[in-house]
């Protein structure tokens, strides 16, 4: 599910917006960083949970717990930016940008990364990888699946 990981980039080097974890989200950030995908589960409904939260969308039990998805999921929608918004993008004109739905359930915004953007298709199946863009941020994305 991990793809090779690159140097990270010192912060201040970074040159596009970094999130800034809370409390609720620091869970999917430290799984991130370790090469996880993890999300939410609720312990009563069973339903996963994406974007991270403190109380079920489903049933509104406030009894969440982290677990590791599997990383594999299908692209539900996208676009082709080819104009960045922040300078920072510009030099991966044009990437892509899309909501990837996991197995588990949940949809995602993300890229996709290791293919073209005429290459990218609806239903096309995915795998996460992780980017560690700085010494303390790692990002999620996706590319095409490997397993066929």
């Amino acid at each position: 599910m991990t793809a090779p990981r690159e140097a990270p980039a010192a912060r201040e080097e970074y040159g596009k917006p970094l999130p800034q974890p809370t409390d609720v989200s620091q869970p999917f950030w430290e799984g991130a960083r370790a090469g996880e995908l993890r999300i939410q589960r609720c312990r009563d409904c069973r339903q996963h949970v994406f974007y991270p939260r403190s109380m079920c969308p489903l049933c509104l039990s406030e009894r969440l717990e982290w677990v590791t998805a599997s990383g594999r999921g299908k692209v539900y929608s996208y676009t082709v930016i080819r104009r960045a918004m922040h300078p920072g993008f510009q030099a991966d004109l044009p990437y892509v940008l899309a909501i990837v739905e996991l197995e588990e359930g949940p949809r995602l915004t993300t890229n996709i990364m290791a293919a073209e953007p005429e290459d990218v298709s609806i239903d096309m199946a995915v795998e996460a990888v992780f980017e560690d863009v700085t010494p303390e941020v790692t990002l999620v994305k996706f590319r095409p699946s490997e397993a066929k």
